[in-house]
C-alpha cells in the first residue's frame, strides 16, 4: 500500500491496482476539509476494491468546497479508468452535490456513488436529528448548526448544491445509501433514497440496526457496490 500527497489531497495506491479510482470524501462534522482522518478507511477500501483512492482536501466554505471536490474528481478521471465516489456525513452531502453539478454541466458521471450517514439537508429540520441524538454521544446538534452557518454563510439552504436533498435527482448514476436506525441523519438518507428512486435512479438503501453495525459493514458494503458498478474484473482481497 502506497500513500502519496497530491494537489487534491491524499492518494492511496493498492499493491495490485485494478485500473479504477474512488474519490473518497471524509465526514468531518466540522467541515474542516482535511483528509488525514479518512486514511484508514481509504486504505481498507483500496485493498477490497484494488482501486486507487483519492481522499480529497477541500476548503471549509461553500462553494469552494464543491469546487475542490470536483477538481479531485477530475484528477481521478485523469487516471484513465472508471471513477466511483464515496462520502460520509458532510462529505456525503458534497458527493451528492457533486453528482448534481456534474449532471447539470453535461460531464461524465461517476460509475456509482455511496453515501454513508449522509448530511443532505443543511436546513437541519429532520426529526431524526432530535430523536436519535441521544444514541450518538459525539453528535451535537447545536455545534452542527454553528458549523453549517459558517459553511453556508448567507446561502439559500434549499440550494441543491448546498442541500442536495432539495435538488432534481433525475439522470444520476446508481446510488448506495448506508445508515442506521439510530443515526441522527437517518431521515436525510431515507428521504434522498425515496426521491432518487422516484426519479428512476438505481438505489441501494441499507439501514443497519445501530451505529456499531453500520461501522462494521460500511467498507464491505461499499466495496461490493463499487465492484459491481465499475465492472472490475479483478477479485480484490478482503481487508
Amino acid at each position: 500500500m502506497q500513500v502519496e500527497t497530491s494537489r487534491t489531497g491524499l492518494v492511496v495506491r493498492p499493491p495490485d491496482p485494478a485500473g479504477m479510482a474512488v474519490l473518497y470524501l471524509h465526514g468531518d462534522p466540522s467541515f474542516s476539509g482535511e483528509p488525514e482522518q479518512a486514511l484508514e478507511a481509504a486504505e481498507r477500501l483500496s485493498l477490497r476494491t484494488s482501486a486507487t483512492v483519492v481522499c480529497a482536501r477541500y476548503r471549509p466554505v461553500f462553494p469552494s468546497a464543491l469546487v475542490d471536490v470536483q477538481t479531485a474528481y477530475h484528477y481521478g478521471q485523469a487516471m484513465g479508468g472508471p471513477v466511483a465516489v464515496a462520502g460520509e456525513g458532510a462529505g456525503a452531502g458534497l458527493a451528492a452535490a457533486l453528482l448534481i453539478r456534474l449532471r447539470d454541466a453535461g460531464s461524465t458521471l461517476p460509475s456509482c456513488t455511496t453515501l454513508v450517514s449522509p448530511l443532505l439537508d443543511l436546513s437541519l429540520q429532520a426529526p431524526s436529528l432530535l430523536f436519535n441524538a441521544s444514541a450518538n454521544p459525539e453528535f451535537d446538534l447545536t455545534e452542527l448548526r454553528t458549523r453549517v452557518t459558517r459553511y453556508t454563510a448567507d446561502r439559500d439552504l434549499t440550494d441543491p448544491f448546498v442541500s442536495p436533498l432539495h435538488g432534481n435527482l433525475h439522470g444520476l448514476s446508481p446510488v448506495q445509501l448506508l445508515t442506521a436506525g439510530t443515526d441522527p441523519l437517518l431521515d436525510d438518507a431515507l428521504a434522498f433514497a425515496a426521491r432518487a428512486a422516484h426519479s428512476s435512479v438505481s438505489v441501494d438503501l441499507r439501514v443497519h440496526p445501530d451505529a456499531a453495525t453500520l461501522r462494521t459493514e460500511t467498507i464491505p458494503a461499499m466495496a461490493a457496490f463499487i465492484r459491481t458498478h465499475t465492472h472490475a474484473d479483478h477479485i480484490a482481497r478482503p481487508a
